[in-house]
């Protein structure tokens, strides 16, 4: 599986952006794609996943009720819809994929996740 990352961008705060993660290749029905950012400096942290199956989303706290996981299983595409966005939203964001097992991995911690993209970035000015 091969993901590349798009959308990112410059925008203001309060602003919206849609980023893009395409996979080559076939998704594996108990897979998780999921999102992660990285801001300068800072470790690479959870933000929102989505089950190839069953579509159930996670989020992390700070992005809940401002940023939307959705999928497009025939295109094979995943979407990241930020809202309302803040200065702190600043980082390099990368998609990512891996199975969900039983008892295994959590989808918000990065041990699960076996593909990534190369990263797009976002930057929110103040």
């Amino acid at each position: 599986v091969q993901l590349q990352a798009s959308g990112g961008g410059l925008v203001q705060t309060g602003g919206s952006r849609r980023l893009s993660c395409i996979a080559s290749g076939r998704i594996p029905s108990n897979y998780v794609m999921g999102w992660f950012r990285q801001a300068p400096g800072k470790e690479r942290d959870f933000v929102a996943a989505i089950s190839w199956n069953s579509g159930s989303t996670y989020y992390a706290d700070s992005v809940k009720g401002r940023f939307t996981i959705s999928r497009d299983n025939y295109k094979i595409l995943v979407y990241l819809q930020m809202n309302s966005l803040k200065p702190e939203d600043t980082a390099v964001y990368f998609c990512a994929a891996g199975p969900l097992i039983v008892g295994g991995f959590s989808p918000r911690g990065i041990s699960m996740y076996d593909y990534w993209g190369q990263g797009t970035l976002v930057t929110v000015s103040s």
